[in-house]
């Protein structure tokens, strides 16, 4: 992070593809990362009235996913605010021409914990563009977190934790740590913010991603009190394989007519999407769990015109209402990673004050003698491989504050051959959420 002058930082950082099971939680489970050398400041802050990740697991392997307490209980508004957050910040970000691949459900993660510490016309601010008052987020993502499906083949899961600089300077507040402890079982850190925490991190980070997203920080700032960390991971094999009697070589015409040698994966799938403007399938992760849907505009729109048409409600009546019908599919094999900065995206949203040192109020995470709390950067990372065997993928965002299926029955086959670019999603199929959005330009 660039050295600035003024007195206080504040990060939250998204990283992917987590083991649980390495993470030293808030409930009193004890352990850590290996080569993690931070201390557990509040090993005994309890999270209160909220199901710890290892309970739901348990109770998976022990009783009928039924028994679990899904999301749609807490807030059906949930699934719609996710999806509008979804939709917005991807027209935002995307770039004609390019590869686009976001998380908008890690990003969402991170700024609802943050928004945990907002006040007054910060906190209204970040409630509108999240879409739902932040106790209401935390209910809703803490109940979504707990009912995550995760087995070998298809596996999705979430964790947080708290890093923060051991000093007398800034002083946290409990009942910031308290609800997100509550609400979202993260560990806690505290640590002197030197050369080794700087490895502590980047290590803790790799491990969690399984090596895709090697390093978060290249510095830690100066001013820098606290890193705020949630992890998503996403690693599934496809339901049904492509053999190499199913894969050849073809060509991908990029939107600038440009044509790029590509293998492709034939298959015939049996969920067909389709609107006004385009046409697609879903291909599914082991056990249906999770799934990969691919639109492809029609002739004559690029992919950006066609995502400028989406809306939240709009795409999730589109996955909602596939139809059974069998789809003669290629999908070209493609592995694509990015890093971006969405601070800009986000204030255009409406999240001004977050990023202003003059406007933001981020009292609700702590008090500094150096001044106060305010928004810098939003950093985001992502990483995305898809081949024969299934999809693996990473996401690891960071916001710095400163101070101062049925068989279907007998029709004609469509036909979708993603031979030019087009619109993807990773989504979790029983609540409907895009867990990656992305535009494949090139491949």
């Amino acid at each position: 992070m660039k050295q600035r002058s003024y007195k206080r930082c504040f990060a939250t950082i998204l990283a992917a593809t987590l083991s649980l099971s390495s993470i030293l939680s808030l409930s009193g489970c004890s352990g850590s990362s290996e080569n993690v050398e931070a201390r557990d400041l509040l090993a005994n802050l309890k999270s209160s009235n909220i199901q710890s990740q290892s309970d739901v697991e348990l109770q998976s392997d022990t009783q009928p996913q039924s028994d679990i307490q899904s999301p749609s209980d807490v807030s059906r508004s949930g699934e719609d605010a996710v999806m509008d957050f979804s939709v917005r910040l991807f027209q935002e970000k995307m770039e004609a021409g390019t590869n686009t691949l976001l998380s908008p459900l890690s990003v969402m993660y991170a700024l609802s914990m943050t928004a945990n510490g907002a006040a007054n016309e910060t906190l209204s601010q970040m409630e509108a563009v999240l879409g739902l008052p932040v106790q209401e987020l935390n209910e809703y993502l803490s109940a979504y977190q707990n009912s995550l499906i995760s087995e070998p083949k298809s596996r999705l899961q979430l964790a947080d934790a708290i890093w923060f600089r051991d000093s007398k300077d800034f002083q946290v507040r409990q009942e910031f740590l308290q609800a997100v402890a509550d609400h979202y079982d993260a560990s806690i850190f505290q640590a002197p913010f030197d050369e080794q925490t700087l490895k502590d991190i980047n290590a803790w980070v790799n491990e969690k991603t399984e090596e895709k997203i090697p390093r978060i920080l290249s510095e830690i700032d100066g001013d820098a009190v606290m890193y705020l960390i949630n992890a998503l991971s996403f690693d599934a094999e496809w339901a049904d394989p492509y053999t190499e009697y199913n894969c050849y070589e073809d060509v991908f015409t990029c939107e600038d007519g440009t044509d790029t040698d590509a293998v492709f994966m034939r298959s015939q799938e049996h969920q067909y999407l389709e609107d006004e403007h385009a046409a697609g399938f879903l291909k599914y992760y082991y056990n249906q769990n999770y799934a990969f849907a691919a639109l492809l505009p029609k002739e004559g729109m690029t992919v950006e015109e066609y995502v400028s048409t989406l809306t939240g409600e709009t795409l999730k009546n589109l996955l909602e209402q596939k139809q059974d019908v069998p789809v003669n599919a290629a999908l070209p094999k493609f592995e694509t990673e990015s890093s971006t900065e969405l601070s800009d995206v986000l204030q255009k949203l409406g999240m001004t004050d977050l990023f202003s040192m003059t406007d933001a109020d981020l009292s609700g995470v702590g008090t500094s003698s150096n001044g106060p709390i305010y928004a810098s950067k939003v950093i985001h990372k992502t990483f995305l491989a898809l081949d024969e065997q299934g999809t693996k993928a990473a996401a690891a965002s960071a916001v710095a504050l400163e101070s101062g299926a049925a068989m279907p029955d007998p029709q004609e086959p469509k036909e979708v051959i993603l031979n030019r670019p087009f619109l993807y999603l990773v989504i979790d199929c029983s609540e409907e959420l895009p867990l990656f959005i992305g535009v494949a330009n090139r491949v």
